[in-house]
């Protein structure tokens, strides 16, 4: 018996010591630039610190050029985008420039923000990084939200907005009631790396998706959304949703994609590229 309890201990203790170290959803800048060097890509990582907190990011291509903006969804990191920023295509077109959000990667890690907060970051750092030229932003999952909310907070400043299975129909999100559980002492201690932040972002964002809602009709710039018809982590309804919403966009196109997943953004690469190419034309 007290063997058991010893073995059940020494279980509670390694997954302890594991959910602080594991599944962080990043990568190293030296591993990233080895990556991105390996297929003849040059890679720039920085920090922009905005209200005492630090946004990582990511950026190839040149500065002369317009800007793709990508933002990830929840938990993840830039370098859910690293495809695109090392496609040859995109690069003749494009600066592309991809960001940890608060809380995520190595922007802070693990001290999650509510949108406001995040917008009030991301915000400046794109009023930091203007140079003239047109900038496109492109959200997945919690991403689009994200960039929802920094179309909103930031007036002209966007061409265009590509959704990816985004979660922006606060009625079609999950009530979910155990998450709160998840972020008080001990219980929290036991969500392992990036999912902690993750838990608690997801928790706030039905409650902020109302008043955003709201303010969908404010954005003016086309629009283009995917979204998967078999997605079951964000309903596929939200698509409709957005161009109910989006009554003032200069235009929303709606690709809906049979048997497609949560994960359009990967799994329909070519697809979301052939749009992002078009998006200057």
């Amino acid at each position: 018996m007290k063997k058991g309890i010893l073995f059940f201990l020494f279980l509670i203790a390694t997954w302890l010591v594991y959910a602080q170290c594991g599944m962080q959803k990043r990568i190293s800048d030296i591993k990233a630039k080895k990556q991105f060097a390996q297929n003849g890509i040059s890679l720039t990582t920085a920090d922009f610190v905005a209200n005492g907190t630090v946004l990582h990011y990511a950026k190839t291509g040149a500065d002369t050029l317009p800007t793709l903006f990508f933002v990830h969804g929840s938990p993840g990191s830039w370098i859910k985008f690293g495809k695109y920023l090392m496609d040859t295509d995109l690069l003749k077109k494009y600066r592309m420039i991809s960001i940890d959000r608060p809380g995520f990667g190595y922007s802070n890690f693990g001290q999650a923000k509510k949108i406001q907060g995040q917008s009030d970051i991301i915000s400046r750092f794109l009023l930091a990084i203007k140079n003239g030229k047109p900038v496109f932003a492109i959200g997945r999952s919690y991403g689009g939200p994200m960039i929802a909310k920094l179309a909103v907070d930031n007036p002209g400043h966007f061409s265009g907005l590509i959704f990816c299975a985004a979660a922006l129909d606060p009625e079609a999100e999950r009530k979910e009631k155990w998450r709160p559980l998840l972020t008080k002492f001990p219980l929290k201690y036991f969500v392992p790396g990036a999912w902690r932040p993750s838990n608690q972002e997801l928790w706030w964002l039905k409650k902020e998706l109302y008043p955003l809602s709201e303010k969908l009709k404010t954005i003016t710039c086309p629009v283009i959304i995917f979204h998967g018809d078999k997605d079951k982590l964000v309903p596929v309804s939200n698509a409709a949703y957005a161009k109910k919403m989006l009554i003032n966009a200069a235009s929303v196109s709606v690709t809906i994609i049979p048997g497609g997943g949560h994960h359009v953004s990967d799994d329909y690469y070519e697809l979301v590229k052939a749009e992002i190419l078009k998006l200057t034309e």
